[in-house]
């Protein structure tokens, strides 16, 4: 009875404490692959990211080409990617199938070789994490990165899932409010609802009860958007800022915020 006892407790401590599982989705049922799954196929290699969007520094990772994953997936797709913090992103097929260069990759945790922590106590980006080589090939955001993911699913687009979110039928199509949509869906969607539809689960709704242009002037919401310490010193605060204009151009913020403002005229029934 010791024996087995021992052979347990060491059987305990020899099994991958951060081993986890992948739920895929590409229309036709989820499949599950796992971390040792993933890193025995033929196409896993080493691939090193110079400017790590979430590390801030070069990273090497064992990962497969998403490509490779998702064998069924066509132009005109679209994916949600979802992770285990409440993040949640959807990203075009057409970025993940380009041949411009860009090229998405799923990165994978290996238990006996763990990540290091994300920088400013924002946890750990494992088990699986998207990363890009040449992103500015497809000109892929860095909202495009997600990391602790859990499950990536075949979605429809963001107009027909979430109307109230968008702006109606009479505003032009080269408005700013169109511009910083399209701008909110890339970069503040995947952390915040608006007028209560969305994913994603990190962040606040921003425009339920009140959106941001209604308590800050858009002096200070720029300044926050692109620091959000600058208005709160919180070293716990999980939003990251849009420091530089190749992160969030200025042209594209005034969007967003002009976006903002429109919406804040257009709140959903409770």
């Amino acid at each position: 009875m010791l024996r087995r006892c021992l052979a347990l407790f060491v059987l305990c401590f020899a099994l991958p404490i951060h081993a986890a599982d992948l739920s895929i989705d590409a229309g036709h049922g989820a499949h599950i692959l796992t971390t040792a799954q993933l890193l025995v196929r033929a196409d896993v290699q080493n691939v090193t990211i110079p400017d790590d969007v979430a590390f801030h520094r070069t990273m090497e990772y064992r990962a497969v080409p998403l490509r490779a994953l998702l064998p069924e997936l066509a132009h005109g797709d679209r994916l949600k990617f979802v992770a285990n913090d409440g993040f949640s992103v959807d990203i075009a097929a057409d970025a993940i199938l380009n041949q411009a260069g860009a090229q998405a990759w799923l990165a994978i945790e290996d238990p006996r070789h763990v990540w290091p922590s994300l920088p400013n106590n924002k946890g750990d980006a494992g088990p699986f994490y998207v990363v890009w080589t040449h992103p500015t090939a497809a000109n892929i955001s860095s909202e495009q990165w997600p990391y602790q993911l859990a499950r990536i699913q075949r979605t429809q687009d963001v107009a027909s899932r979430f109307p109230a979110i968008t702006p109606a039928a009479s505003v032009p199509a080269d408005s700013p409010v169109r511009q910083g949509y399209a701008v909110f869906q890339r970069t503040c969607f995947a952390c915040h609802t608006l007028n209560g539809e969305g994913d994603a689960r990190m962040g606040p709704d921003l425009n339920i009860p009140h959106s941001p242009t209604e308590y800050l002037s858009s002096d200070t919401l720029r300044a926050f958007i692109r620091n959000p310490q600058s208005l709160r010193r919180w070293p716990e605060g999980k939003m990251t800022g849009f420091p530089t204009q190749a992160l969030l151009s200025d042209a594209d913020l005034d969007a967003v915020i002009a976006y903002l403002k429109y919406m804040a005229q257009h709140k959903a029934e409770k």
